[in-house]
């Protein structure tokens, strides 16, 4: 294992339990559990340098607390970096159809973001208790 306890492994990211604080993110129809230093890939257009910050926060878990949205936590944001743009490894798609000579050949290269997460932060919470009254 690394000294950082993170092995980076085929775009998964396998972690030891002992994380201190993670969140799960929605971004562009996929979830994502993500802890400070993180990278993940997006399907979100943006350009290298740019901070971009992840609102739709569904859960937080800091130790043993764990706090779940309903189906968002307000005030949650995950802020990352863009790191870099790319595109994944190419796909074949063929279609083939028998006893007619009908075969076609396409490739394809989804592009993607790589986000760095740069800090959690969660809605400040109101104190209840005496109010002035």
């Amino acid at each position: 294992m690394t000294s950082n306890s993170t092995l980076l492994y085929n775009r998964l990211v396998v972690r030891k339990q002992e994380d201190a604080i993670y969140a799960i993110v929605e971004a562009s129809g996929k979830q994502y559990r993500v802890a400070a230093g993180d990278l993940i890939d997006v399907d979100i257009p943006a350009q290298e340098g740019d901070t971009l910050e992840l609102d739709r926060v569904l859960m937080v878990a800091d130790g043993d607390k764990v706090t779940v949205g309903t189906p968002t936590l307000p005030g949650a944001k995950v802020i990352t970096s863009v790191v870099e743009r790319g595109k994944g490894k190419k796909i074949v798609v063929l279609k083939f159809k028998s006893k007619v000579r009908y075969h076609k050949r396409q490739g394809h290269r989804q592009t993607y973001t790589r986000l760095q997460v740069k800090e959690i932060k969660l809605a400040p919470v109101a104190e209840e208790g005496n109010n002035g009254s």
